[in-house]
């Protein structure tokens, strides 16, 4: 086996890397300009120097910015081409998640092309299916869905093209909400649920036995980004998988206070007893902060709660989903694999045991 892959220095990219160096092959692994040493690093913890070939490139050029030789050089040599590289930043404008979403999928598949690669892996996200109301199964993807966000269209645009323009096999990947290790607690950056942990800390110097009242967020789905890395891993490696999408998820959808709960518990802060709102999960931002700004948490308008804590109020909109996500085709292709998502309950307390120790 010979693997290409984008993003391998990147939170999923660094874990999905450990599972394809377990296997037998090289790794060719795209680094643009000033990221050598950074791969570098991650390179002697991985363990198989010899077996990693960095290839210098940039995301924003076509064929990612490979020239005709170093085409010539890996063509037909490729088994698998994984694209995780992307911006996953809720804050981020319009272009940015164009340059890197859009535009660094469209090159991304002009050089799994070039190369005629055996399979394109594109890693996507659920958030392709916007604000979708109602069951999304993984056979699904352009059902007219409401894109409201820079993010949502060019992850849905994204997997457009690599399902449109790949002239190889493919097939598509769609994780959930990613949180840290749930074997180690490893996490690389405050996002998604971990904005709320410096509120949880700070709420852990109050009574626990005191009841808060929050926002209803609806239904999030959180997923430990090891169960993301085994899973592309083996689905990658089935026969017989090329063509379709596979929904990354909890097979059941978490109520946002239940996720937020959970981590209460562990940060030995008061738990939230009942949501007030009634609206629906994932708000649009503008108009959800403007609802959420007349909801009180204790007496504190959460938009005021949000800037005192650092929560950009686009999170908000983000840890619920309007969307049931199936899946079925996931599970059945997962079978026998040992592959599955843990309960929360079970790692919770080592997520934030990590936040505590290197991110607070």
């Amino acid at each position: 086996m010979s693997a290409f892959v984008t993003g391998a220095t990147g939170f999923i990219g660094r874990h999905l890397m450990e599972r394809l160096l377990a296997r037998e092959g090289d790794v060719h692994v795209l680094v643009r300009e000033g990221s050598e040493r950074k791969l570098d690093a991650l390179v002697r913890g991985w363990g198989h120097p010899d077996r990693v070939h960095p290839v210098a490139g940039d995301l924003s050029r076509p064929r990612l910015g490979l020239g005709r030789a170093g085409i010539d050089r890996l063509r037909g040599q490729v088994d698998h081409l994984f694209h995780l590289a992307a911006v996953y930043d809720m804050t981020a404008d319009e272009q940015r998640n164009r340059v890197a979403n859009v535009e660094g999928t469209r090159h991304a598949v002009q050089l799994g092309n070039a190369l005629e690669v055996g399979c394109f892996h594109q890693v996507s996200s659920v958030a392709a299916a916007g604000m979708y109301r109602g069951t999304f199964r993984e056979d699904m993807f352009d059902e007219g869905q409401p894109l409201e966000h820079p993010y949502h269209a060019t992850k849905f645009e994204s997997e457009a093209i690599a399902r449109q323009e790949t002239a190889t096999p493919w097939r598509v990947y769609r994780p959930a909400v990613v949180v840290g290790d749930s074997r180690t607690g490893e996490m690389d950056k405050i996002d998604g649920p971990y904005y709320f942990f410096r509120l949880l800390r700070a709420g852990s110097r109050l009574p626990s036995w005191l009841p808060l009242i929050a926002p209803d967020l609806g239904d999030t789905n959180v997923v430990p980004v090891d169960f993301v890395a085994d899973a592309i891993d083996v689905l990658a490696h089935r026969d017989g998988l090329d063509g379709r999408a596979f929904h990354l998820c909890n097979p059941e959808p978490q109520p946002s206070v239940d996720v937020l709960n959970a981590f209460a518990r562990v940060a030995g802060a008061p738990r939230i007893a009942a949501s007030v709102g009634g609206r629906p999960a994932a708000w649009a931002t503008t108009r959800g902060t403007q609802a959420l700004s007349r909801v009180p948490v204790v007496g504190t308008p959460v938009r005021a709660l949000l800037a005192e804590a650092g929560i950009p109020e686009e999170v908000l909109g983000y840890l619920g989903f309007t969307a049931r996500f199936d899946t079925t085709a996931t599970q059945e292709s997962l079978a026998g694999s040992g592959v599955g998502v843990p309960p929360l309950d079970s790692y919770a307390k080592r997520l934030w045991d990590y936040w505590e120790a290197h991110l607070r």
